[in-house]
């Protein structure tokens, strides 16, 4: 059986639209939904709640657990743990699955050799100039483009789940994730999901930073999960063509970029920016 764990602090105005998405797929036959709320000073186990009648209507249960501390990883152990199912999808709230996804990550997943799977990655509209610029740039970058890169949704099956134990307290799950598995043991299904970015330029570089150090962490604390890394980066052709056929959104994806470089990290607090 396949366990969605859906890790979720303060999602109250987006977890209806998440678990409605997941709740449309077409297949499996029989999944559980898993939503960790924690550290929520809102509504949304409540909301999340509301929705088990309908999951128990198409042959899923749906839980609801609550943690008093707002912790990403330890939400996602927390499901882990309540979890029945070998396959497992992580996936944030903010995220919205298309009904062909899970069952074609289902598929995936059904081999007794360890598996990564993810979706085609949709960077949602944006409403900010800035990071409609950055997303004209971003969603053509190769390692959107060409990879495998699990933003926001992630599978593995229960031969690769055993490839580590609990989450560890880090920044980056997915990268985390990505990483254990070699680049021929990661799977790309047709079917997608969206994926949204923050809005507004200093939220940009906010979330940015946080991204590189969330990378940094993990080669430093696990150097041995480099080796997996098949990141493709910018060649200077490319970035040549990406200049001209969009100045704007060029210079607002460099300079993001940059302005992370050249500055020092000031928090590894977390900021959606919404």
């Amino acid at each position: 059986m396949l366990s969605i764990i859906i890790p979720a602090n303060n999602e109250g105005p987006l977890i209806g639209e998440c678990l409605s998405a997941v709740l449309a797929s077409s297949r499996p036959e029989k999944a559980e939904v898993i939503v960790v709320a924690n550290g929520c000073s809102d509504d949304t186990e409540d909301r999340a709640q509301a929705f088990q009648v309908m999951a128990a209507l198409m042959g899923w249960t749906l839980k609801v657990l609550s943690l008093p501390e707002g912790n990403k990883m330890k939400a996602l152990n927390a499901g882990d743990a309540a979890a029945t199912g070998q396959d497992r999808v992580y996936l944030d709230a903010d995220v919205r699955v298309s009904p062909e996804l899970l069952g074609e990550l289902n598929d995936a997943l059904s081999q007794d050799r360890p598996v990564y799977a993810s979706g085609k990655l949709n960077i949602s509209p944006a409403q900010s100039r800035a990071t409609q610029a950055y997303r004209r740039i971003y969603q053509r970058v190769p390692f959107i483009r060409k990879g495998v890169p699990g933003a926001g949704v992630f599978a593995v099956n229960g031969p690769g789940r055993a490839r580590w134990g609990e989450f560890p307290n880090i920044i980056s799950d997915d990268t985390f994730v990505r990483l254990q598995f070699m680049p021929g043991e990661r799977v790309g299904v047709a079917a997608g999901y969206d994926w949204p970015l923050v809005e507004g330029f200093k939220n940009l570089v906010r979330v940015r930073r946080r991204q590189n150090a969330g990378v940094r962490e993990i080669s430093v604390k696990y150097p041995a999960l480099s080796a997996n890394d098949d990141k493709e980066g910018l060649g200077i052709f490319e970035i040549l063509r990406l200049a001209l056929s969009d100045p704007e959104g060029f210079l607002v994806y460099a300079g993001v970029a940059l302005i992370v470089k050249l500055t020092p990290q000031s928090s590894a607090a977390w900021g959606r920016g919404r």
